[in-house]
C-alpha cells in the first residue's frame, strides 16, 4: 500500500477502519463477531487425522520474559478476556512467511507487507476467509530456542507485520491475527511518532484479537509435508474476570 507512518496516518486509519457500534451498544468481543456457528462446524469437517499439535510454549523462569514485574490493578470493567471464553474456536490458516521466502527466520526488523501475505497464501493454495484465525510464522521463536538466548523476544525488536497490515485484517474480516513473535508488528516500528502504531488501530478501533508467542514448528513442518495449511483451531482463554488478555495453550487439529 506504501503508506507513509505517522501520527495522522494512525489517526486516520483508526477512523476508518474502525467497528465501534458495528456489533451493538454491549458488544464485548470485537472481530470475534465474525466466526460464525456455521464456520465452527465447517472448520471441524477440516479434522482429517486427529493430529493435534500445541502451540503453547512454557511460561517459566526460563523464559520468555526478561525482569518481568508484577503489576496491580483492578481490572477492565469492560471488554475482559472473560467474555471470550466459548469465542476462540473456528478455522485456522497458518502462513508460513519463513518458509515462503527459504529461511529457517526473518530478521528482526523485517516488515512483512500485505501482498507479502497475499503471496504466501496463493503459493501455499490457501484462501483467507472471513473469521479466520490467521497465524504467521516468522521463525523467530523457534530461532531464539535454538540458540538458547532470548535475547530482547518479550519486548525487543522483532519481524512482524507493517502498519498497513491493519487494513488487509479488517477488508479480510479475520477474527484473529497470530504469530510466534511476542508482539505481531514489526519492531523497530516504521515510526518514532507512535509507539506501536499498528496496535493503536486494531485492538481498539477494529477490536481485533491477537495471539503471541505461538509454537509453530511442528505444525510448519507438517503443513509443508501434507499441503495442508488451513486445520480447526482453538485456544479458549482462561476465565480472568476483566483480565486484558490470558495465557493459552492454543491447538491447531489437522
Amino acid at each position: 500500500m506504501g503508506i507513509s507512518v505517522n501520527k495522522q496516518a494512525v489517526y486516520e486509519a483508526a477512523e476508518k477502519l474502525r467497528n465501534w457500534g458495528r456489533w451493538g451498544r454491549d458488544d464485548q468481543v470485537g472481530t470475534l463477531n465474525h466466526v460464525t456457528a456455521e464456520d465452527v462446524v465447517a472448520a471441524a469437517a477440516l479434522i482429517k487425522r486427529g493430529q493435534s499439535f500445541a502451540l503453547g510454549i512454557p511460561l517459566d523462569r526460563n523464559g520468555p520474559q526478561t525482569g518481568a514485574r508484577l503489576v496491580d490493578c483492578n481490572g477492565l470493567a469492560k471488554l475482559g478476556i472473560e467474555h471470550a471464553r466459548a469465542r476462540m474456536v473456528g478455522r485456522g490458516v497458518l502462513l508460513d512467511v519463513a518458509r515462503h521466502k527459504g529461511v529457517d527466520y526473518l530478521e528482526d526488523g523485517y516488515g512483512i507487507a500485505n501482498d507479502e501475505l497475499d503471496k504466501v497464501a496463493k503459493a501455499q493454495n490457501v484462501e483467507i476467509r472471513r473469521g479466520d484465525f490467521v497465524i504467521l510464522r516468522t521463525g523467530q521463536l523457534e530461532q531464539r530456542l535454538q540458540s538458547g538466548k532470548w535475547g530482547g523476544y518479550a519486548g525487543g525488536d522483532a519481524p512482524g507485520v507493517k502498519f498497513e497490515n491493519c487494513y488487509w485484517c479488517q477488508d479480510k474480516q479475520i477474527a484473529a491475527i497470530c504469530s510466534d513473535t511476542w508482539g505481531v508488528e514489526v519492531r523497530p516500528n516504521e515510526t518514532t511518532e507512535v509507539n506501536q502504531p499498528w496496535h493503536w488501530v486494531v485492538i481498539p478501533a477494529i477490536g481485533l484479537t491477537m495471539g503471541e508467542m505461538f509454537y509453530l514448528k511442528e505444525l510448519a513442518e507438517d503443513c509443508a509435508r501434507d499441503k495442508v495449511y488451513e486445520f480447526f483451531f482453538c485456544g479458549p482463554p482462561l476465565v480472568i474476570t476483566g483480565g486484558t488478555g490470558s495465557p493459552i495453550n492454543p491447538q491447531a487439529i489437522k
